[in-house]
């Protein structure tokens, strides 16, 4: 597979789905694997406040989050020499490993709201990197990645508030003027990856029957100093824990504002702290 057209659509667009990087029989058993983890009761408890309710789809299929730590397929997952190439090839440099999460998005769940993962991670200096690979096909149905192109040179935006009753999460960024989100229509073993500050959630689900199931590894370009705590350790693709510091919440946001007819992006002092393990 040459990899230039991909590297070239990563740097203009923020993103990039690579086809098929991971085959049938490996999704089948990571299927068998987290449906497991589910009925043995794996969840995030941060998400707890975020359940509307036991009716809520998510309160019977909550996110795995940072199953690598104990789990070895995730690990071995989170390490494997494809990722590696990729997000080596894609950033210049190999990164490291820093998280894993799966969502299972039943029919009926909520969507995410748009957002830019390097909030929740805090890379000092740089950025970080997302690898989201599909288990299901994911279209606009089931609720499928959307993705805003050209949002991966932005500052870290302020949050506003998010409409909950289609948004699991509470907070949400603006759209620049001008700019919206599309849809990435996947096949299960494709990869999306994008850049940290590339803006990203989804829709809900209104499928009737279907899961839109994904694995998704975020890692941290080589030349990072620091972190958020909720991250640490952070692994090399040698499997090692690499020394990195923690990076704080604070620190400059972006708002647009019109001035003169034009909106324009202003840097104003973070007015929240508020974090979420995106």
């Amino acid at each position: 597979m040459d990899k230039s057209t991909f590297i070239r659509q990563f740097h203009t667009d923020g993103f990039v789905v690579v086809p098929a990087l991971f085959a049938a029989d490996e999704i089948e058993v990571i299927k068998t694997r987290y449906t497991e983890l589910n009925q043995q009761g794996y969840g995030f408890e941060g998400d707890s406040r975020l359940i509307m309710s036991n009716a809520d789809p998510l309160a019977a299929f909550p996110r795995i989050i940072h199953a690598h730590r104990f789990d070895a397929l995730t690990l071995n997952w989170l390490l494997d020499a494809r990722l590696r190439e990729w997000t080596t090839a894609l950033l210049g440099e190999e990164p490291y490993a820093a998280q894993t999460m799966f969502y299972f998005k039943p029919p009926g769940a909520r969507g995410q709201a748009l957002h830019q993962d390097q909030r929740s991670l805090g890379v000092r200096p740089g950025t970080c990197l997302a690898a989201w690979m599909a288990v299901d096909a994911a279209d606009e149905e089931n609720g499928c990645m959307q993705v805003v192109p050209g949002t991966h040179d932005l500052p870290e935006l302020c949050l506003i508030d998010a409409d909950t009753s289609i948004s699991f999460t509470d907070k949400s960024v603006p759209i620049p003027p001008g700019k919206h989100p599309v849809p990435v229509i996947m096949n299960a073993g494709d990869v999306l990856f994008f850049n940290g500050q590339a803006i990203h959630g989804s829709y809900p689900n209104i499928s009737q029957e279907r899961f839109r199931r994904s694995l998704i590894a975020h890692y941290i370009v080589g030349e990072a100093e620091k972190v958020h705590q909720f991250y640490h350790p952070v692994l090399n693709f040698a499997g090692q824990e690499v020394t990195l510091l923690h990076s704080d919440m604070g620190g400059p946001c972006g708002i647009f504002e019109e001035n003169n007819g034009e909106n324009e992006l202003v840097m104003v002092e973070r007015q929240s702290q508020v974090w979420v393990a995106d």
